[in-house]
């Protein structure tokens, strides 16, 4: 699989506080990755790290195959990382053309480009008549106009009404139909679960969870159990390899399966050892409540 971006123990310190720290992930062609997290977790310091608009304290990036200086390579990459910043007396069309200048690229992609993200029949309509997620899917489209290989969007959501948002999600899936990699970053779970197939989860600069978005929804749940000896239970439950984390919380303990096992079999197993529980109950952890574990405070 070819490597679009390489990310090696990545830091930036502004001070004496860290917003990124030591962080290490690589983006492949051809799938579109989500940075999550809450707000101030270092998602736009990353971004902007990668897109040469802030210097990095130590570590490394390395865009495409390593020999290519970033310089080269951010001319391969569409980027919006700012609120759309567009001429409000001019239409969609001329700003686009501007945009075609700047990047020294050929304006016969524009309508391609204005069609894709549904604004073509708002072409001649000045940029100050549009809506906020007009103005975003304009901005989209700008950033396409070079056709790049990788296509970086910070928060590409933030502020539209539901119906904006999910104009903005088709066509980011649209997008990646067509073989662009995408990089986003949003606080939005949703978001990432309903665009993304990997995600990186980040709290306070530090990478939590970083792997593919099927991997987090393949969790084999937990039980919730309890026994007149939880001590012995416990002890039965940590010397299977079946069973991952387990915490306390009341009376009852919080097992976290390693392998998809349903309440009959470790009820029977657990019979098997001369543990009777009073209380068996199998939940799937939603990819929420794992993200909501992942990035609580320690």
């Amino acid at each position: 699989m070819e490597h679009i971006l390489t990310l090696t123990n990545l830091t930036k310190k502004f001070g004496a506080i860290t917003a990124v720290n030591n962080l290490s992930f690589t983006i492949e062609k051809g799938n579109v990755y989500g940075i999550l997290g809450p707000n101030g977790s270092g998602k736009s310091t990353t971004l902007g790290i990668v897109l040469n608009v802030v210097n990095k304290t130590s570590g490394n990036f390395d865009w495409f195959d390593g020999n290519t200086s970033t310089h080269n390579a951010l001319k391969k990459v569409g980027a919006i990382i700012e609120h759309p910043n567009f001429y409000p007396y001019m239409t969609a069309t001329q700003n686009l053309k501007l945009v075609c200048k700047i990047k020294e690229v050929s304006e016969e992609k524009i309508s391609e480009k204005l069609q894709l993200v549904g604004l073509l029949d708002r072409k001649d309509s000045k940029f100050s008549t549009f809506s906020l997620g007009m103005k975003q899917r304009l901005a989209i489209a700008s950033a396409l106009l070079n056709d790049p290989e990788i296509l970086i969007l910070d928060e590409p959501t933030n502020g539209l009404d539901p119906q904006g948002i999910h104009q903005i999600r088709e066509i980011i899936k649209t997008i990646a139909s067509q073989g662009t990699t995408i990089l986003l970053a949003s606080h939005l779970l949703d978001e990432v679960e309903k665009v993304c197939t990997h995600v990186v989860i980040l709290r306070k600069g530090v990478s939590l969870y970083s792997g593919s978005v099927d991997a987090m929804n393949a969790s084999h749940g937990f039980l919730t159990m309890h026994s007149n000896n939880m001590e012995m239970l416990q002890s039965a439950l940590e010397g299977n390899p079946a069973f991952g984390k387990i915490k306390r919380e009341g009376e009852f303990l919080i097992v976290y399966l390693n392998e998809p096992l349903d309440a009959s079999e470790v009820n029977k197993l657990l019979f098997e050892k001369g543990i009777t529980l009073s209380h068996l109950v199998k939940r799937k952890e939603s990819l929420e409540e794992q993200f909501l574990e992942l990035t609580k405070q320690k």
